[in-house]
């Protein structure tokens, strides 16, 4: 059972519950998937959200409020309620296999864990910090996080929570380049992935890990209309990256983050919408979201369900399929 924090905020009303949104199909290999299914408002509440993660323990998502500072829980049983405030700035979040939370933190510019114990993940448990520094500088702002099957941690570090103080704590960089970068728990070792993307976001392991997908969106702080917006792959070597190429440039908006499902399909943020790419990038289809998309994964007991993060809101949408990588 999750133990943390149960002040409640604005729950959603059971006949706001389903959100009238359009499935648009481009590929009728995206029909079986989609079959059914019926976009769901859970919650409001947020200030602008992010970061999501599904906890088997009790069938519940955590996911951070950037701006709030605090990451709020939701679960079918208890609603939505404040997990944790004061949480340094948290992005992203991942599980390792042994159940134990990552979260990117802005304000620490760190990876930082939070150890699970028998009841599965404790709000009031002290968190450490796992990476914080490459090449004895402290890092950008990590901000999304994922980890392979041989238990490494892969992250991304551009600068936006070092920005200003909206979503950390305004700093200059004292890194060289927006790094990917590659943690080994067993050495010790950071390792720079790639410094090839101009400010990487979002990324995701392809089903057999072979691939990393990661977005770039530098068009967000830039104020010309120039930057990216766009999905790119790489081939996994070991600790680096290489071979990158370009998926799809995604429009409106950005591919903030970025989940793949079991056969392989990338599911990513837009600003209006989920978008459904083949690997090659190829559009399969849209899950319209009244709210700017930030982030989802997918979770459930079936790894079935996909949770969107939108602005204020937390969204769910089962699918006739499942994530890739089970949590």
């Amino acid at each position: 059972m999750l133990q943390g924090m149960q002040a409640q905020l604005s729950p959603t009303r059971k006949d706001d519950a389903r959100v009238m949104s359009g499935i648009d199909v481009f590929d009728s290999r995206l029909e079986s998937v989609v079959r059914g299914a019926v976009l769901e408002r859970l919650c409001i509440g947020a200030t602008w959200g992010e970061g999501p993660v599904w906890l088997r323990e009790d069938d519940s998502v955590l996911w951070s409020d950037i701006p709030g500072n605090r990451m709020l829980r939701w679960s079918q049983r208890d609603g939505m309620s404040v997990w944790r405030n004061g949480v340094e700035f948290t992005n992203g979040h991942t599980r390792e296999a042994n159940g134990d939370l990552l979260h990117c933190s802005h304000g620490l510019r760190a990876i930082v864990r939070t150890r699970a114990g028998g009841c599965g993940i404790d709000a009031l448990v002290r968190d450490e910090i796992v990476v914080d520094r490459f090449g004895g500088r402290r890092l950008n702002s990590p901000n999304d996080v994922v980890v392979r099957s041989d238990g490494t941690i892969w992250f991304t570090d551009p600068p936006y929570g070092i920005a200003s103080d909206r979503e950390g704590h305004k700093a200059p960089s004292e890194q060289v380049a927006n790094h990917v970068f590659c943690y080994d728990p067993q050495t010790g070792q950071l390792h720079a992935a790639s410094a090839a993307v101009e400010e990487p976001n979002g990324l995701a392991f392809s089903p057999d890990e072979t691939v990393l997908y990661v977005s770039d969106t530098s068009a967000a702080s830039r104020t010309d209309g120039s930057g990216n917006h766009r999905i790119v792959a790489f081939d996994v070597d070991g600790t680096t990256l290489a071979g990158m190429r370009l998926v799809a440039d995604i429009s409106p908006g950005l591919p903030d983050g970025l989940r793949v499902d079991r056969q392989g399909w990338i599911y990513t943020s837009s600003e209006d919408a989920v978008q459904v790419l083949l690997p090659e990038g190829n559009l399969l289809g849209r899950i319209a979201v009244p709210e700017r998309v930030g982030n989802l994964t997918f979770g459930g007991v079936q790894g079935d369900e996909l949770f969107i993060v939108a602005t204020t809101s937390l969204y769910r949408i089962r699918l006739h399929t499942r994530g890739a990588q089970r949590t």
